[in-house]
């Protein structure tokens, strides 16, 4: 990727500190930052497919389910749900050690069931006003931005910006520039 010919500064995702971003992409101030943020999203990842995975073995049918069970279905933490039941906020019964039961329809009144997230849910398609009045030709981003027309295709290009030619000209719409720019 290109180095941006302007400073940038961002506060680190991770930790908090201030840093020069070197790319307009840039989120984390160190590659040690971005390995923990990759580390931990992929903690998270397989988290998540673990809970998926004990909540979808729970047949509808049965009534009761274990604190296992209630924190894959309704994404409750453990502690949360022990202190309920020690406080008489949601009834269960304990079948014997570690074999603590609670009614789904009790748990289901007090928290709804938690939404599994895919990334396989379509994008929403956006419609643009390409009218030129509406956008910015190449050159005026260029200027407006202080950013080399090189640079600027190579952002619409990765940042899959429609654009339109008429004439000589190729216009991008200004809500996508601007967008894109506004940390400058």
């Amino acid at each position: 990727m290109a180095k941006a010919n302007f400073e940038v500064k961002r506060k680190c995702e991770l930790c908090g500190k201030v840093f020069v971003a070197k790319t307009l992409e840039s989120k984390y101030c160190s590659p040690q930052c971005s390995k923990r943020a990759w580390k931990r999203k992929k903690d998270e990842e397989k988290k998540l497919a673990r809970l998926k995975l004990i909540a979808d073995k729970v047949p509808d049918t049965r009534d009761y389910i274990s604190i296992t069970e209630a924190t894959a279905i309704y994404g409750v933490g453990r502690s949360t749900l022990y202190r309920l039941i020690r406080l008489g906020r949601i009834p269960s019964i304990n079948l014997g050690e570690k074999l603590i039961r609670i009614k789904k329809s009790d748990l289901g009144k007090v928290y709804p069931e938690r939404k599994s997230v895919t990334n396989d849910e379509p994008t929403e398609n956006t419609l643009y006003n390409m009218s030129p009045e509406n956008c910015y030709t190449i050159g005026e981003i260029s200027k407006k931005y202080n950013i080399n027309d090189s640079t600027v295709w190579a952002h619409i290009r990765k940042y899959s910006i429609p654009t339109r030619q008429i004439g000589n000209y190729v216009y991008a719409p200004k809500s996508e520039i601007d967008e894109l720019y506004k940390s400058l």
